[in-house]
């Protein structure tokens, strides 16, 4: 998978994206900011989302569209998306902003007409929210771009995964990641589970990653150990700031310690190789091996007392010490000296 000019494979380093959702706070300069912000903070992507409060809901104070349970209880749905939204007339400056500070950009679109905003910007991939993996048309739609699509699973069965893929596959389209996902705000560790990240790889044959709300850096590094290869978190400029995602986005400084992190836990995974470093062969000189321990004369049988095996590693292997015991020695020996199979009759 291709996502601008950044290769995503097995073999690459992680996708980290900086998810700018609702926290410019109406402020085209404040997105500006933080876009530059992410820059700074070794970001490779930043991400928008891409849709209207009529574009995602409708405007009702029905029961169904007051929301429960979460952070923005109470609060009607229409409202919450009219907070929330960036402007579309925002994006092209986006965009440019994005590519000026050498970041990839792209956006999660709501609806068709999303799509065609984003085509027009030629968008290098999508990205799916946990909460359209049911909206089969729109997978279908974006996926007949024949651009990576990147999904996530927050509210997803088997079933919604294996019907979002398949949607893929009728478009031709097999150039697809999924996303592990706690859709909670912010998201408990406990119900993390990045164990997924593996089992999505395995069961699904697709790149798999973590789309990530807890607190912290901890799930990033632990999902970079199961062999994610995408991170997306939220990202502010200052939380005090306000807005509805602040509560759970990193700012500045925590998303630069994330990305750290992320990228030592890469290099201290390695790869599966039984070949040592130099370090590590010139380490074996504090090995174990055998030595005379005690003074010997010439044909004194070697025995438990006068060798044994002690550090450092410079004398015979220890796997020959009974091999040893109970020959003679063809010369008198100190203490201390490496023994060899020169030293025995």
């Amino acid at each position: 998978m291709k996502v601008g000019q950044f290769e995503i494979n097995d073999e690459s380093p992680v996708f980290i994206i900086a998810e700018l959702s609702a926290n410019h706070n109406g402020s085209i300069d404040t997105a500006i900011e933080t876009i530059r912000a992410v820059k700074r903070a070794g970001a490779n992507c930043i991400k928008l989302q891409t849709y209207t409060a009529d574009t995602i809901t409708i405007d009702s104070n029905k029961e169904d569209f007051l929301i429960k349970g979460t952070i923005w209880n109470g609060k009607n749905l229409y409202h919450l998306y009219q907070d929330a939204y960036t402007p579309w007339e925002w994006h092209k400056e986006l965009f440019r902003v994005a590519e000026e500070e050498g970041l990839i950009c792209f956006s999660s679109p709501f609806d068709p007409t999303a799509v065609d905003l984003l085509e027009s910007l030629n968008a290098p991939a999508y990205k799916i929210a946990s909460f359209e993996i049911t909206d089969i048309p729109l997978i279908e739609l974006v996926a007949s771009k024949q651009k990576p699509v990147i999904i996530s699973t927050g509210i997803a069965t088997e079933e919604d995964i294996l019907l979002a893929l398949d949607a893929c596959h009728r478009m031709g389209n097999f150039e697809i990641a999924l996303l592990k996902c706690t859709s909670s705000y912010p998201a408990p560790i406990e119900e993390a589970n990045m164990v997924m990240i593996k089992d999505f790889k395995e069961r699904f044959n697709v790149i798999s990653g973590l789309s990530d709300h807890t607190m912290g850096s901890t799930v990033p590094v632990v999902a970079t150990c199961f062999g994610a290869k995408i991170i997306e978190k939220h990202f502010i400029l200052d939380r005090s700031i306000g807005g509805p995602d602040a509560s759970f986005s990193m700012n500045e400084k925590e998303f630069s310690e994330m990305v750290k992190a992320v990228r030592e836990a890469e290099l201290a995974i390695g790869k599966v190789d039984y070949t040592l470093t130099e370090k590590q062969i010139k380490g074996k000189d504090f090995s174990r091996s055998l030595y005379i321990v005690q003074d010997i004369k010439e044909g004194e049988i070697f025995t438990e007392k006068n060798i044994r095996s002690v550090r450092p590693g410079f004398g015979m292997h220890p796997k020959f010490y009974k091999d040893v015991l109970g020959k003679e020695s063809n010369k008198n020996l100190e203490k201390g000296k490496r023994l060899t199979w020169d030293d025995i009759k």
